[in-house]
């Protein structure tokens, strides 16, 4: 059992809340998930940019990493603007203009021990164990203004309780997606042949990746979001609800037999979807709100104003 939560501000504005109130969602669907909270946060776009976020640990280890991933990016003509370290990750913002897939797959090698967890001109990913407010806590989350994120708190289930096994997972080799899911892809091993078939890299076992890199797949190939999400209701197999954004647009999808739980509520100034009400209650307290559950087997996209 795991818990998704959404949100876009349709004015597609910068300056919006977006932490804080993906922290108050999450807060309150974390009793679906206690082992590990995450974020996929989109910010201002920076058009002549990249912002890569890996994990590297902690001490000894993170130092090594962080030179290696340096030498890496200056092995691929990709020149560091401004680089940190913060929690257990070391984030750096690149001017690169070369085949991105090529490059993301490359960095996934940069040092042994380090794992890129986004790459995108909007899209920042900061995930840890523990709940919200720790991770909160580890990385500023409240601070982040942005126009629309996505959250998930997961309960681990089929692998172990760390950092990268925790969601949202970024599409890898594709810019400014990601995905936050609950629910199981049960032809998962089919659907990732076909796609290393193409050769497609995977940085873990998960299905929540494998969908991340479907959907950019499609997207890539011309489908709009909506279109890429209508696509996975008809060749992914299992019971599901995801979240799915892009740099200007968030989605869901819901599997045939709706086993998973999902809500949501609109108005004039923004979506917002999650696993639980309680979760939408938290951002409009002491209202009754026109909430509603989408139908089995629906998708749907919102894009935000430019």
């Amino acid at each position: 059992m795991c818990g998704i939560a959404g949100i876009m501000f349709k004015n597609g504005r910068t300056d919006h809340e977006t932490g804080v109130a993906l922290i108050d969602m999450l807060d309150g669907c974390q009793h679906r998930g206690p082992d590990s909270t995450g974020f996929a946060l989109y910010g201002e776009e920076h058009r002549s940019e990249l912002k890569l976020r890996f994990l590297v640990g902690e001490g000894a280890e993170a130092n090594e990493s962080e030179a290696l991933i340096k030498t890496a990016l200056e092995a691929h003509d990709a020149e560091i603007v401004e680089d940190k370290r913060v929690g257990n990750t070391y984030q750096a913002v690149v001017t690169f203009d070369g085949d991105l897939r090529s490059f993301a797959y490359a960095m996934e090698h940069a040092a042994p021990d380090a794992k890129v967890i986004s790459i995108g001109q909007s899209l920042d990913i900061v995930k840890d164990v523990g709940s919200a407010h720790d991770v909160d806590n580890r990385f500023n989350v409240h601070k982040f203004k942005g126009s629309h994120g996505l959250g998930h708190v997961r309960l681990a289930t089929e692998s172990d309780v760390r950092p990268e096994s925790a969601h949202p997972f970024w599409a890898t080799g594709f810019s400014d997606v990601a995905i936050v899911h609950n629910g199981q892809i049960t032809n998962y091993w089919k659907m990732r042949r076909r796609l290393e078939q193409r050769d497609f890299e995977f940085r873990t076992d998960n299905d929540s990746e494998l969908v991340a890199v479907y959907l950019a797949d499609k997207m890539a190939h011309g489908a709009p979001l909506r279109e890429a999400l209508k696509s996975s209701i008809e060749d992914l197999d299992g019971t599901f609800s995801f979240l799915a954004s892009t740099k200007d647009e968030i989605g869901y999808a819901k599997d045939n037999l709706a086993a998973k739980p999902m809500v949501m509520y609109e108005n004039d100034d923004l979506i917002v979807i999650a696993s639980e009400e309680v979760s939408l209650n938290r951002l409009f307290p002491g209202q009754a709100l026109n909430t509603k559950e989408p139908p089995p087997g629906s998708y749907d996209t919102w894009s935000k104003s430019t």
